[in-house]
């Protein structure tokens, strides 16, 4: 638990830089189209009834779909542009702080008693000076009422930028989530509603002190905040003397295992590390040729199928060089190697139920999948590889229902799903005495784990040293056993312990 909580400060700050600079760009484009709606009815009513729609797209596909539109933009206006990380998370949280605050806006200055718009008129005050003197005044209360919304809806929000690869709070809940590491969750809970909570707080001081007029009130409000900021800010500031590398990684134990594993052998070799977790295979690969991580380990069938579109199933070996030719001539990715492993999708079953049903082979199953429920990981009925097997075996499931990874394997052992397609490096294969079904026709292709560099590393020798030794040198039992370690019910490891463990394991002992 306590290992847990080290991690809140750091990620907490990057959580608030950058929730606040979402809520500082959602006020400055709400408040001017407030004034205007206001002002105007019919374009009150678009404005409101885009951000209503903006507000109905579910918080974590707005955040996935800024990442292509980003990509794209950039191939025209140049590598510059960031594609992942902070600015798609910034745009995101910055369109969901919008509705709140305009929302608000609009009722506070069209519930203003006409009588005191028609004195300041009667006067003769300037519309600037009837805003500014009459209008903002009366509707400040009701505004900060939308600002408070929009903060505690943005902080809430950006624990999901993990998913883009900014760092947030939210590394601790899906890494928690993925490994049932609860200690990790709760620290991540508890962290982003403490955050809400405060930054909460400190805008209540300053509406208190809009709806007395005690100005105080508001100067000591935003003193605070600005201090909050000025914190978060020095924490995340740059070691002097390092030069800063980022290990991306997908969303499941093994993932996170060797990203450590690779990330502590960069420390040793004296690069300040940083790391984007949770990543989409998609998200993952883009990343790296665009530039926005230097390194991750993905796996060869993947690139085969998803990236390249090939549907052959050759030989391990010439699948690996494969890709690393069309990697390097199509992006100017590097494969530095394969790291010894194989972790292929694999269909498994419950082994009593499997033996009970006399299911061995895919060609037994498919003539019982009619009756069988199957259950997979998020991404596994939208690849390639299900279309492949489902069309080389004719499978038809009686249901087919996602799950994240480490669920998905607690509905086969529940009995809510009958057929999982497991990875063949996990070790609750062997620990929950699953049967794997073989594959006779060949329609899975391999799966070698392989070091892949971004095309800024590619040449870069020193960076290269410091990785290179991990090539060929990770045997599947012992990634089986460390992957058993983050994922067994019972005395858990972190992925960070782990993978200091594998490297003694395969005898790179942390330089």
């Amino acid at each position: 638990m306590i290992e847990a909580f080290t991690r809140v400060p750091e990620l907490m700050a990057s959580h608030l830089l950058l929730a606040m600079a979402a809520l500082a760009l959602g006020i400055a484009i709400s408040l001017p189209l407030a004034v205007a709606a206001a002002r105007h009815p019919r374009l009150g009513r678009v404005a409101l009834g885009a951000a209503g729609l903006i507000q109905t797209i579910p918080s974590l596909a707005l955040l996935a779909l800024f990442y292509p539109v980003l990509l794209a933009l950039r191939g025209v206006l140049g590598e510059w542009l960031p594609a992942l990380g902070f600015l798609p998370a910034l745009l995101a949280l910055t369109l969901y702080a919008v509705l709140p605050i305009l929302r608000n806006g609009v009722t506070g200055l069209v519930g203003i008693d006409p009588a005191v718009v028609e004195a300041a008129d009667g006067i003769g005050m300037s519309r600037g000076q009837k805003l500014r003197l009459v209008e903002a005044p009366l509707a400040a209360p009701v505004v900060m009422a939308g600002i408070r919304t929009a903060a505690v809806w943005t902080i809430g929000a950006a624990t999901l930028s993990t998913t883009v690869g900014q760092p947030s709070l939210g590394d601790l809940i899906f890494a928690g989530l993925q490994t049932q590491n609860w200690a990790l969750v709760l620290a991540g809970c508890i962290g982003a509603a403490a955050l809400a909570l405060g930054v909460d707080l400190i805008l209540s001081v300053a509406e208190t002190g809009i709806a007395r007029r005690q100005w105080l009130f508001v100067r000591m409000s935003a003193g605070a905040l600005l201090a909050a900021i000025c914190a978060a800010a020095f924490a995340l500031a740059p070691t002097v003397g390092g030069q800063t590398v980022v290990v991306g990684a997908k969303g499941f134990s093994e993932q996170f295992i060797l990203a450590r594993l690779i990330g502590h052998r960069l420390e040793a070799a004296g690069y300040r590390v940083e790391y984007r977790e949770g990543l989409g295979s998609a998200v993952a690969f883009g990343a790296l040729k665009g530039g926005d991580i230097d390194v991750y380990v993905d796996y060869s069938g993947t690139i085969w199928t998803n990236e390249m579109k090939r549907t052959d199933v050759p030989a391990r070996d010439a699948l690996v060089r494969g890709v690393a030719e069309w990697a390097k001539a199509k992006h100017g990715v590097g494969l530095v190697g394969s790291l010894g492993f194989e972790n292929a999708y694999t269909f498994a079953m419950r082994g009593d139920d499997a033996k009970r049903r006399g299911i061995s082979s895919l060609e037994d199953l498919a003539s019982q999948a009619s009756g069988l429920n199957f259950g997979t990981d998020v991404e596994f009925l939208e690849r390639p590889e299900w279309r492949a097997v489902r069309d080389a075996y004719g499978l038809k499931f009686k249901s087919a229902r996602p799950y994240q990874p480490t669920f998905m394997y607690r509905a086969l052992d529940s009995g809510a799903a009958d057929v999982i397609p497991a990875f063949s490096s996990d070790g609750r294969i062997a620990a929950d005495r699953l049967a794997v079904l073989a594959d006779p026709k060949g329609a899975i292709p391999g799966y070698d784990a392989i070091l892949l560099v971004a095309p800024g590393r590619a040449e870069d020798t020193r960076f290269l040293a410091a990785i290179r030794p991990l090539v060929g040198r990770v045997p599947v039992a012992a990634i089986r056993e460390a992957n058993l370690m983050v994922d067994r019910d019972t005395d858990k490891l972190s992925p960070e312990a782990v993978a200091r463990w594998l490297a003694k394991r395969i005898g790179l002992q942390d330089r």
